[in-house]
């Protein structure tokens, strides 16, 4: 969880869209190559098909002055690293996030996942409720599952919550939002969600035997509260970590017609 190494690719990707089509060529080659071989211009100008120029000026692109500069940096990545990360802090904090990634593993229910994805493809309309940190994910969540079709709002004003359960039947989705699970404005509206009949879930960290009453679906997100490094760490990445896990299952349901939304809407923002 400690071995951490610096590399080019990052670098390449930032300034990727910015490259034509040959270079973008020469990106892909160095972006997935993952094999030390000879990288002299002479050697991947035959293997690609480019002239040697073209890697100079591929070079300059990524902010070098040259290929042979870019190459030395490049290479690095073949060779290990005893100095594996220079700061002690950032290597704390991206031991914490991996330390996340461990828990929200743990976590997973690949039935429950799928269980959630299907209601968000069966039900007619979508509400997502959050406060603080929370609603900035339910945000995020409506965005994402918005530009593949879905019929969704997230809801971050307490007065809206509660005015919104009038508009909520048994063709409806609730999906709360709470770390703590007891955000009163989320739980109160979640339990009114479900006496209109509306199919409820809960995204939370705590387990709730009052919430499970009301809550047809629980999923569980990783705490930070026990990490060493825990406050140094957004509120919200354990939240969306289980967020793009569903949105990669819901993906997978009809995942051509899913494609053509995405593309298709797009499009639409970038005409």
């Amino acid at each position: 969880m400690e071995h951490y190494e610096k590399s080019i690719i990052p670098l390449i990707e930032s300034v990727y869209h910015t490259f034509t089509p040959l270079e973008k060529t020469i990106g892909d080659f160095f972006i997935h190559n993952t094999n030390d071989m000879d990288f002299s211009s002479k050697h991947i100008s035959g293997l690609l098909y480019v002239s040697e120029a073209s890697l100079s000026r591929f070079a300059k692109k990524c902010g070098f002055h040259g290929y042979r500069e870019f190459l030395y940096e490049y290479k690095q990545n073949f060779i290990p690293s005893k100095d594996k990360i220079t700061s002690d802090f950032t290597k704390l904090v991206l031991n914490t996030y991996q330390e996340l990634l461990n828990k929200s593993y743990s976590l997973i229910d690949g039935a429950q996942m799928e269980r959630v994805a299907r209601l968000l493809s069966e039900k007619k309309r979508v509400y997502v409720y959050g406060r603080g940190s929370s609603g900035q994910v339910a945000q995020e969540m409506k965005l994402r599952f918005m530009r593949v079709g879905v019929n969704i709002e997230a809801i971050t004003d307490s007065h809206i919550m509660k005015m919104n359960s009038v508009v909520l039947d048994s063709e409806c989705l609730v999906i709360g939002i709470t770390v703590s699970g007891q955000t009163q404005e989320v739980m109160v509206s979640m339990k009114a969600a479900k006496m209109r009949e509306a199919t409820t879930i809960l995204f939370t960290s705590h387990r709730n035997k009052e919430a499970a009453e009301y809550c047809d679906d629980i999923l569980l997100i990783a705490s930070k509260e026990h990490l060493e490094n825990g406050r140094a760490i957004s509120p919200q990445f354990p939240i969306l970590i289980m967020t793009d896990i569903l949105y990669a299952y819901y993906l997978q349901m009809d995942k051509l017609s899913k494609e053509a939304m995405h593309e298709y809407t797009m499009q639409t923002l970038n005409p």
